[in-house]
């Protein structure tokens, strides 16, 4: 916490935090730094497997982009952002570069998160802030409880509708998201290829 305490604002101190632990994920969510470690071996091939479903489903012929670790700039505070595991973006976000390497929300078709030792944060804080935000569709892939989760049609500080995905099943992605696409929960899970 020192550090924070002799930053001239909460962006330096993220930006100082970046800096001082290479590898870990640096986010402000609702005017608080949360500061992940780096992903384990798992966590890394579901996207690496997802960005190669994305894909053979035609993302790039439907306008879209997949692109793992890209910033999202968030309307929830005025230095709050979040980095998503995984984005499904229009092919033009470039041109949507807010600052501080973060994208307009208005960018994204859907944010995917695959929990880590921070799962609380993704099950409950991005909830609420991609839903405030307007992220159409918000997945999680909740290693803690071994779930897929898909919250979609964002209003106030919370979807709509939440469906619940187990082992055995696949998960259909609704139609904002853009590319028609059923994956299956065990390969999300695991990271099995």
């Amino acid at each position: 916490m020192a550090v924070i305490l002799h930053e001239s604002s909460l962006a330096d101190a993220a930006e100082d935090l970046w800096g001082k632990l290479p590898g870990h994920r640096v986010e402000i969510l609702n005017g608080s730094i949360v500061v992940t470690p780096p992903p384990d071996g798992p966590h890394q091939m579901t996207l690496t497997w997802l960005t190669v479903e994305f894909h053979e489903a035609g993302v790039k012929r439907a306008g879209l982009r997949c692109v793992p670790g890209i910033g999202l700039w968030l309307p929830t505070g005025p230095n709050d952002y979040a980095v998503p595991d995984l984005s499904v973006v229009e092919a033009g976000f470039k041109d949507a570069l807010v600052e501080k390497n973060c994208y307009a929300p208005d960018a994204f078709r859907m944010v995917l998160e695959v929990t880590s030792s921070n799962w609380g944060d993704d099950l409950v804080t991005k909830v609420e802030t991609y839903a405030r935000t307007g992220i159409p569709v918000y997945v999680v892939v909740d290693r803690k409880h071994d779930l897929v989760l898909v919250h979609e049609d964002p209003v106030g500080d919370g979807y709509r509708t939440r469906s619940t995905y187990k082992r055995g099943e696949s998960v259909p992605l609704p139609p904002p998201v853009g590319v028609s696409l059923d994956l299956s929960v065990d390969h999300l899970l695991d990271g099995d290829v």
